[in-house]
């Protein structure tokens, strides 16, 4: 019979005082939503400590606190190392944040922009692009909220991933942006310092020489800085991090929400706060084998280990901070995407001349669905959180070229942007079944930019970045 770090009931306890701290919070803080605007980007008014905290804690996810161990468990040092790359897409998103809020400063969503830029076609392209992502990462989070349970306290995969849900869902409800970007504020600061610990705690218990001395003479392909695969995983997951960034309503609503001149400090800054947190709790994985420890799933690998060295009060740490990584990202997508469709489908598309309490209204019941959808598709539990994850990356990588091009290049037409999001995706799905998951992003960023070099080459019209604003404000108004 398998031993676990937390008992049962310890587990369901520290989960529903979660959840009903949560569910409050966000309850206090939705009073104070008088509009859409303020229920959908918080008034537009977040300042620079909470900007800096929502961007790093929405980043770490349960690719960072599941996958990024589950990778280096599979790809050795370039997992844990090549993970931490991802932290371009928030550093490079900083001058693009900036650039974003010049361009847009009334709007909503990233798809105002392909929209308005590209014409209805590449906007078609994009929102089926963003909508597959948006199902690809929820569905990686409530199963990252059942995997956490079973592995930590032996709790039913299936409860535990409808409990996560129904928090999350619950607290965005109610209190929308204001809420999501307080309880990131919160996440952040569990986040930095319950992984600080653990670090810690394990090298002082394990010892860094005993681990490496052991990955020498049992493992040492993991210690192989030439591993094929493993390389070609580090610039693929460059690749999916800037598509995941470049493209999601996720960072552009967050752009749009801030104060004037806060985007910029806010995603560099929380770029820099993120680097080097897969690093961390990548190594734990490669304690693993010195222990013993073969979990019958890899991505139960990270809380597995961190349970077993830091025993029973470890192991309530490691389920509090990997819940409140979850609970950063869960929240900031289902915001985000509920935005996208009741802002670009039903608001611009269906009912143009919805009231704001309407769109408030159909806000809310979006958040309510994509909940319900997402605990359907997570039932099953169809893949291992690494696999879901990298199988958005052949979608998310085919955006990055006509997004950069969209908002510093006047010449790329909405024709050719629609071909590169839509050709890039379709050979990136290709090389993810005919070569693996670890180059899906590689062929689709390659494919997209090379129609898009062929579109700008090709192109004699020069877009008119005025008229774009004039645009957007009377869509806004």
């Amino acid at each position: 019979m398998t031993e676990f770090a937390l008992d049962t009931s310890t587990g369901i306890t520290i989960i529903v005082l979660f959840g009903v701290f949560w569910v409050a919070f966000g309850y206090w803080l939705g009073r104070k939503n008088r509009s859409h605007e303020d229920f959908a980007l918080a008034g537009r008014n977040v300042g620079f400590a909470f900007a800096a905290a929502t961007a790093m804690a929405t980043w770490v996810t349960s690719n960072t606190t599941l996958v990024a161990p589950q990778l280096t468990y599979q790809f050795g040092i370039w997992g844990m190392v090549g993970y931490s790359f991802a932290a371009l897409g928030l550093v490079l998103f900083a001058p693009m944040a900036k650039r974003i809020k010049e361009l847009l400063p009334n709007g909503y969503t990233s798809g105002d922009f392909v929209r308005l830029r590209y014409g209805n076609l590449a906007w078609l392209v994009f929102i089926i692009i963003s909508v597959v992502y948006a199902f690809g990462w929820l569905i990686s989070l409530g199963m990252a909220g059942g995997i956490l349970l079973e592995s930590l306290s032996g709790l039913d995969y299936h409860i535990g991933m409808t409990t996560i849900l129904i928090i999350c869902v619950g607290y965005t409800l109610f209190g929308g942006m204001r809420a999501v970007i307080a309880t990131d504020f919160i996440q952040a600061l569990i986040i930095i310092v319950g992984i600080s610990f653990i670090a810690y705690w394990i090298i002082d218990n394990v010892g860094l020489q005993s681990i490496h001395s052991n990955l020498t003479s049992e493992h040492p392909q993991l210690l192989d800085m030439l591993f094929p695969a493993a390389v070609m995983f580090l610039f693929n997951n460059i690749f999916f991090g800037l598509g995941e960034i470049f493209h999601s309503n996720v960072w552009w609503s967050r752009a749009l929400s801030f104060k004037k001149n806060v985007a910029y400090k806010a995603y560099l800054t929380g770029g820099l706060l993120w680097l080097p947190i897969p690093i961390v709790t990548g190594f734990i994985a490669l304690a693993a084998p010195q222990l013993g420890i073969f979990p019958p799933s890899p991505d139960m690998i990270g809380p597995t280990v961190a349970a077993a060295v830091l025993g029973k009060v470890g192991a309530i740490i490691v389920f509090i901070v990997i819940f409140s990584a979850l609970a950063s990202s869960l929240d900031s997508l289902l915001a985000a995407t509920s935005d996208l469709v009741t802002q670009d489908i039903f608001h611009k598309k269906l009912k143009p001349k919805a009231s704001d309490k309407t769109l408030m209204r159909f806000n809310r019941s979006c958040i309510l669905g994509l909940g319900i959808v997402t605990w359907l598709l997570c039932l099953p539990r169809v893949a291992t959180l690494g696999a879901l994850l990298n199988f958005a990356g052949a979608f998310v990588a085919s955006t990055i070229w006509p997004i950069v091009l969209g908002l510093y290049h006047r010449r790329l037409t909405g024709t050719y942007a629609a071909c590169a999001m839509a050709f890039g995706t379709a050979f990136g799905m290709l090389s993810y079944f005919v070569v693996g998951f670890y180059v899906a992003a590689l062929v689709s960023c390659a494919v997209s930019g090379l129609i898009c070099l062929i579109g700008i080459l090709r192109s004699r019209e020069e877009f008119d970045w005025d008229g774009l604003n004039e645009k957007e404000q009377s869509n806004a108004n």
